[in-house]
Parts: structure tokens; C-alpha cells; sequence
């Protein structure tokens, strides 16, 4: 069985390396191709320094973890299926049959090697994706200026003793500096108390924010008929808050290119102040549950190599496996969209697409291996 092991993983390491290469190449392609219009303009901070060439093909670079991570449960599928039928086309799986490989042991081996991507998919999206995909967004705004987060900005709220905040962050620098900064102050009946604006701050290594160029607005009601605005400026103004630096970057990053522990803090930082956080536990069940699609893919490939083929009939087999996998991830997608829309479970949402595709896997293996 070592032998057979041996053989099997090998061939379906080499098969899945080159799929993934020739995706990571078609992808890296087109990220260039998005990046040319920016070539040769100056930074919106520094007007020397210009977004040439090596930056975009660097950005570029830093961009590939993330579509590894995306690509591989679609590329474990592929090279398997690939493998598996050509053993078939070629009688060697028929040979292995009959030196003892029988359809469980089969797909015991099979899971073994399930194992491994999946382990190799969860390093990759929870570790070397995230700080890739980061380094990737300062590299940018260092030579095309501050990062700006969405139109309006990143909207964060926390809940102290005695007020309520709803703060706004308009844009983030790459060392760290925060832009356009609006802070709005209610107390625990829901009334504005006070508005600030300040051009620029820092979060402190306490989490409490230094903000410069500050312009407050106090509202006082007590004893007025009509309130009583209190205006002050000040050249800075320190903040206590409980809100530190990687919660604000959590609003700069796209859900799917967090860490699943950065995940699961600022989901726990949402409902402790009373914010919806449906879409961000949605991606957290789906960052626990992706790697795990390696092993369903490897289970669709087996039936594979009970086939009976034809000659050239090999290639129509592999671009079914095509198929079947740019379906998987297209149904991934949809499907939390779909969750996120309709309140569904988090964890239902994110675990039914691996859950359909195991049931059609699992019968597919009845069928065509148990059955006939």
C-alpha cells in the first residue's frame, strides 16, 4: 500500500502543481492588465513618487496567496480527476484493483491526501493570504496615496458607560496615519451630545486616539428651551477608546482576506455594540468550512477511475471536472449572498454548498463503485 500511496500522491501532486500554476498565470495576467492605468501617475501624497512598472508587478505578486487560497480545492478536483482517469484510460487502476485496492481503501487514501490540502488551504487563507493581501494594500498606498475605504468610509460604533459613539474614517495611510476622522457622541437616551472632525490622527499602542486639527461641536439642553452649541478648535485632542488599529483595518480589508481569529474578535466587537454581523460570520463559517471542500473534491474525483473510457474520451471527462468546480465555487459565492440576504443561519449558509456537493460526491462513489 505504501507503493500505491506513493504513486497515487505523486501523481496528484504534480497534476494539481501544474493546474494551479496555469490559473495563477491566466489570474496574473489580468491583475497587470487592471493595474496599467495607473502606471506613470504620482502619488496623491508625494508627487515624485510614481507608480512604475516593478510596483504593479510587486502589487501583483503580493495578490497571488489569496488566488492560491481561492484555487485550490478548484485545482485539487482538476488534477485528480486528470490522474485518476488516465489511470483508468491506461488499465493501471484496474491493476491496483487487483493488487488490493478495493473502493474503500481507495478512498481512504484519497482522504489522506484530502488531509494534506486542507491543511495547506488553511495555512495559506489564515496565515500567509491575509499579511500578503495587506502588504499588497500599503504597498499601494504608498505610491498611489491613502487607502480610502469605501465612499463614505469605514464606519465603526462603540458602546462606553455613559455615551454611545458612531465613528467614520475616511481613509488610512500606510504607516498607520487615519484621515478625516468624524466622531459622533450620543448619550444612553440616544441624543446627540457632540460632534468632532479632525484631518488627521493616530491610534496609540493604548488604543486611545490622538487626533490633530480638531474641530468640536458640544450640544448643552439642560435647562434651554432650544439647545446651546458649544464650538471649540483644538490643535489635538485625545480620545479613549476601546476601538485599536486592527479593528480599523478589518474595515479596510475585504472579509474573505481576514484571518479567521481577526474574524471572529471583530464579530464579537459588533455584537457588543449592537451592530448586524451577519456578513462577517457568514465569512467566518465559510473560512472554517473552505478547506474543508478539499476533501470533497478529491471524494468527486474517485468515481472517476471506475469509468470506462474510449480513446480520447479522457479530455471530455476533465473538462466535466472543469465544470464541477468552477460550480462549486460560483455556488459558494451565491450562496452567501443568498444567506446574507434571507438572515439564514451563518454556519448553514456557508457549510451547505460543501454539504450538496458531499451528498452528490457520495452517491456518485455508490453508484458508480459499490453498485457497479
Amino acid at each position: 500500500m505504501r507503493t500505491i500511496r506513493r504513486l497515487i500522491y505523486g501523481e496528484i501532486f504534480v497534476a494539481v502543481g501544474f493546474v494551479l500554476l496555469a490559473f495563477l498565470s491566466l489570474f496574473f495576467f489580468f491583475d497587470f492588465v487592471d493595474e496599467l492605468p495607473a502606471l506613470g501617475k504620482p502619488s496623491a501624497l508625494d508627487a515624485k513618487v510614481v507608480y512604475e512598472v516593478p510596483h504593479a508587478l510587486l502589487y501583483v505578486g503580493l495578490l497571488m496567496p489569496n488566488r492560491i487560497y481561492e484555487l485550490l480545492p478548484i485545482s485539487v478536483l482538476i488534477g485528480a480527476v486528470f490522474v485518476l482517469a488516465r489511470l483508468a484510460q491506461g488499465s493501471e487502476y484496474t491493476i491496483l484493483r487487483t493488487s488490493g485496492l478495493g473502493p474503500w481503501r481507495a478512498l481512504r487514501t484519497l482522504l489522506g491526501l484530502g488531509v494534506v490540502f486542507v491543511a495547506l488551504t488553511f495555512a495559506m487563507g489564515d496565515y500567509l493570504a491575509p499579511l500578503a493581501d495587506r502588504t499588497a494594500q500599503l504597498l499601494k498606498a504608498r505610491y498611489q496615496g491613502n487607502i480610502s475605504i469605501g465612499q463614505t468610509g469605514a464606519w465603526l460604533k462603540e458602546r462606553q458607560p455613559y455615551s454611545n459613539f458612531s465613528v467614520n474614517v475616511g481613509s488610512m495611510s500606510s504607516q498607520g496615519e487615519l484621515g478625516n476622522v468624524r466622531i459622533f457622541e450620543f448619550n444612553n437616551q440616544g441624543s446627540l451630545v457632540s460632534t468632532l472632525t479632525a484631518a488627521s490622527g493616530q491610534i496609540e499602542v493604548d488604543d486611545s486616539w490622538t487626533l490633530r486639527q480638531v474641530q468640536r461641536r458640544e450640544f448643552d439642553t439642560a435647562g434651554q428651551a432650544s439647545a446651546r452649541i458649544v464650538r471649540s478648535a483644538l490643535e489635538t485632542f485625545r480620545w479613549p477608546s476601546g476601538i485599536n488599529s486592527e479593528m480599523v483595518s478589518v474595515a479596510l480589508l475585504k472579509p474573505e482576506t481576514m484571518r479567521t481569529t481577526d474574524l471572529f474578535g471583530y464579530i464579537r466587537h459588533l455584537q457588543a455594540n449592537g451592530q448586524t454581523a451577519q456578513r462577517y460570520e457568514i465569512e467566518f463559517w465559510r473560512k472554517v468550512f473552505y478547506p474543508l471542500s478539499c476533501l470533497v473534491m478529491v471524494v468527486l474525483a474517485l468515481p472517476f477511475a471506475y469509468l470506462h473510457f474510449r480513446s480520447g474520451s479522457i479530455t471530455a471527462y476533465v473538462f466535466g471536472g472543469v465544470m464541477i468546480g468552477i460550480s462549486f465555487f460560483l455556488l459558494n459565492n451565491v450562496f452567501g449572498y443568498i444567506g446574507n440576504l434571507n438572515a439564514w443561519q451563518p454556519w448553514l449558509a456557508a457549510a451547505s454548498p460543501a454539504l450538496i456537493y458531499s451528498v452528490f460526491s457520495l452517491a456518485a462513489f455508490g453508484w458508480l463503485v459499490l453498485r457497479r
